[in-house]
């Protein structure tokens, strides 16, 4: 084979496969995005990278409209035990048709790793303590990446 037969390969495989790489690319920064708007309290810059279910927040908040998705995420980060924190890592574990899943690490307010202990009176051994977590990341119909589940709950 020449040269300038294995460069056209070479060639036509990293574009084929730059499509993929730019699209986690943008997941990961939405998911990057989410999380900083939520611990800078721009909850309407949170909730337009926010796609999945409100059921939780609703619930947590009867006496907020439902339609107020500003007010829940306040009550959420403030109130409601939802970890809104800076994102430390977020590596891709899967691609897949219905879009990306990352596992995450965030940081605490003085910049060290967050690590969710054991709850309501577990011993280590049952509830070992956890610092990765996983997070969704789909394409809306509108071509936006949007983060679909909730912050991490700590009661």
């Amino acid at each position: 084979m020449k040269k300038t037969q294995l460069l056209l390969i070479v060639l036509a495989l990293v574009v084929a496969c730059a499509p993929a790489a730019r699209g986690s690319d943008l997941a990961r920064q939405a998911l990057e995005d989410f999380f900083s708007a939520l611990n800078r309290a721009d909850y309407a810059a949170a909730d337009a990278l926010y796609g999945g279910s409100y059921e939780t927040l609703t619930g947590n908040n009867p006496d907020v409209d439902p339609d107020d998705h500003s007010t829940l995420w306040e009550r959420g980060c403030t109130q409601n035990g939802l970890q809104c924190l800076t994102v430390r890592s977020a590596t891709l574990k899967e691609q897949g048709d219905e879009g990306f899943v990352f596992t995450v690490e965030f940081n605490n307010p003085d910049g060290s790793l967050f690590v969710r202990g054991p709850c309501c009176g577990a011993s280590e051994t049952e509830m070992p303590p956890v610092s990765q977590f996983e997070f969704r990341v789909e394409k809306s119909a509108e071509g936006d990446y949007l983060v679909m589940d909730l912050p991490v709950y700590v009661p």
